[in-house]
């Protein structure tokens, strides 16, 4: 297998076992791992496990010939991109090993994009924030105004902030960003939680 990998100029690293894998703490690497269920010492699922609660965001394809249905099912709901039973076809191996690549990244593209929009969030005062996810969900300033006790103009000046610090060209474009951001749980998202969240913030 690895020198048909290999062979359309992909690069592989092999390990013996799945501890001398974990020993190596790729939790930045790139690329996708192959696994088998059964390996000296750990089995795949239990390193495929292991892996998710160590951050380890590789994608994984299992190729195996002891597989069942249950053992396929836990595998596909714990991540696994693809689970092949051997004898696989080269080509049917290449697809799974393209596509696992391409997901690797688009998630490492899309983790970058959210580091850059917590930066940018972490970069907002306290009111600021607050004013962001009135706005994000979808309140006029004067209705924000009124829920924070400030005056319309008052908010104005920190939604200008907010649009600046964020780097967000339009309203829709802050709303995908808030949006993006919410599954971080940086902040109440609901607008009558915000409402119950801001009691504190009557003072200017």
């Amino acid at each position: 297998m690895t020198g048909l990998i290999e062979s359309v100029g992909l690069c592989v690293q092999t390990f013996a076992s799945a501890l001398e894998f974990l020993a190596l703490k790729p939790v930045e690497a790139e690329g996708c791992v192959v696994l088998d269920v059964k390996m000296p010492g750990m089995n795949g699922l239990d390193l495929q496990r292991e892996m998710n609660d160590s951050g380890i965001s590789l994608p994984v394809i299992f190729l195996t010939g002891h597989g069942d249905i249950p053992m396929t099912v836990h595998a596909l709901k714990a991540g696994a991109v693809h689970f092949l039973t051997k004898p696989v076809r080269e080509e049917e191996l290449m697809n799974a090993i393209r596509q696992a690549l391409e997901n690797d990244r688009k998630a490492r593209s899309d983790r970058a994009e959210i580091r850059k929009l917590r930066d940018c969030f972490d970069s907002l005062s306290p009111r600021e924030r607050q004013v962001m996810l009135l706005v994000a969900s979808g309140r006029l300033n004067k209705e924000i105004a009124y829920e924070l006790g400030v005056s319309e103009r008052t908010v104005k000046l920190h939604r200008g902030q907010v649009m600046r610090k964020m780097r967000a060209e339009s309203l829709a474009d802050l709303v995908k960003r808030a949006e993006k951001l919410a599954p971080l749980r940086l902040g109440v998202w609901n607008g009558d939680k915000v409402s119950q969240a801001s009691s504190s913030w009557r003072s200017e």
